[in-house]
């Protein structure tokens, strides 16, 4: 079975508020606002995870398949995930 919570959890390591290299603020602003936004469209996504859940499927809602599209593009592990493992992950969140 595929552990959800990996896939969560290297989303948003790496991530970073700015180094020394980009000190303006422009520079870590950008580096913190993809992250921000990934989550952002995870949390969004949260009711219709349930619904697609409390329905097996059959309930699908535009933000869950946009959170789901979101992950398997940026989420090796997720690729391998059932959209069902991955709403019960967004669901945790």
């Amino acid at each position: 079975m595929f552990a959800v919570a990996p896939v969560f959890a290297s989303s948003f390591a790496g991530t970073s508020a700015g180094s020394a290299s980009d000190a303006s603020s422009d520079g870590s602003s950008a580096s913190s606002g993809s992250s921000s936004g990934d989550e952002k469209l995870i949390l969004a996504a949260r009711e219709e995870a349930a619904g697609f859940i409390a329905t097996a499927g059959a309930v699908r809602g535009a933000r869950l398949q946009a959170a789901l599209l979101h992950l398997r593009e940026t989420q090796a592990d997720a690729a391998l995930a059932s959209d069902l493992e991955l709403a019960r992950g967004i669901l945790a969140r």
